[in-house]
């Protein structure tokens, strides 16, 4: 075989693996996207408590998954380290006001403005590290970042109060990152400890709930348990194409294909579970939207150009 058609044929399985990772990606977000049916299955239950199933079912699901796998070894190593067990118990604390905030406008008819956090949360990262970790911002992501604020901003004005679940969405999915990226930690390992530290907290309040006959686990219908039991695997899929996505294909595609999420999202709201999207709303979005669109291109730039490169400090 000659040099160049063993370079052609290993440039073929490059991008093939690619378009596999392209596919787990996108499939992870869709599947994100489309949780608010889901959830609302579960309507009848209130949020807390779906949200404590959902943090005790994922670590049970969790442990399954990684004695299957042979990814003990890498939880005891990680409970070693007491710096990364008080970065994943606080990861747990976030990802558990994430969760439950988003289960809270699923089941509250305000899937619309938990999708703004999501369309804003890429923002707030980069301004979390421009502020914690002292990265420059480049004058496009500024500008991205001022856009994206108009955006809110017409909101908050036109209904005098602030976007509360949108703030509360971005901002705690972005300190979670943030702090997932400065204790290194595994995806899987990861969630397994971060659902063990918050797991107690999660098993004493069904406990009180079915001991005084109150909880929907036990004294509800069938498929209200069988759906509360399901939530690990439901929380546990999205993630394990994610991790799939991120190793075959680039880390800027990932970026690019997060926006499926919200997206979907923004569609169930305003086509399935027909929540108010007035004009207003469509003008605040659109700022939103522009400054995503400056904030891809500045990031993983236009074809044929090459990416405008972040300032280092």
């Amino acid at each position: 075989m000659s040099t160049s058609e063993s370079s052609s044929k290993s440039q073929r399985k490059v991008i093939d693996s690619s378009t596999v990772g392209v596919i787990y990606g996108a499939s992870a977000y869709l599947v994100w996207g489309v949780l608010p049916l889901y959830w609302k299955t579960l309507q009848s239950v209130p949020p807390l408590e779906i949200l404590a199933h959902r943090i005790l079912w994922s670590f049970v699901t969790l442990v399954m998954v990684v004695a299957v796998s042979g990814g003990m070894k890498n939880v005891t190593l990680t409970l070693a380290n007491r710096k990364k067990v008080l970065q994943m118990f606080l990861c747990g604390l976030l990802i558990s006001i994430n969760w439950g905030t988003y289960i809270y406008a699923v089941n509250t008819n305000q899937i619309i403005e938990s999708s703004m956090g999501y369309y804003i949360n890429p923002l707030v990262t980069v301004l979390l590290a421009a502020t914690i970790l002292k990265e420059k911002l480049s004058r496009p992501r500024q500008a991205a970042i001022a856009l994206a604020l108009t955006g809110v901003l017409i909101i908050t004005l036109q209904y005098d109060r602030i976007p509360w679940i949108a703030f509360v969405v971005a901002g705690s999915f972005g300190l979670y990152g943030l702090i997932k990226k400065m204790a290194r930690v595994d995806p899987i390992t990861g969630l397994t400890l971060e659902t063990l530290c918050i797991m107690p907290l999660a098993l004493v309040y069904i406990y009180s709930l079915e001991a005084s006959g109150s909880g929907a686990f036990t004294a509800g219908p069938a498929a209200i348990t069988f759906g509360l039991a399901l939530t690990g695997v439901i929380t546990i899929i999205p993630l394990f194409l994610y991790t799939r996505g991120v190793e075959k294909t680039t880390l800027s595609m990932i970026g690019f294909l997060q926006y499926i999420t919200p997206t979907a999202n923004l569609l169930l709201g305003v086509l399935l579970f027909k929540e108010t999207f007035s004009t207003l709303h469509l003008v605040s979005f659109c700022f939103i939207w522009a400054g995503l669109t400056v904030f891809t291109i500045s990031t993983t730039g236009l074809p044929g150009k090459k990416p405008i490169a972040a300032e280092k400090p």
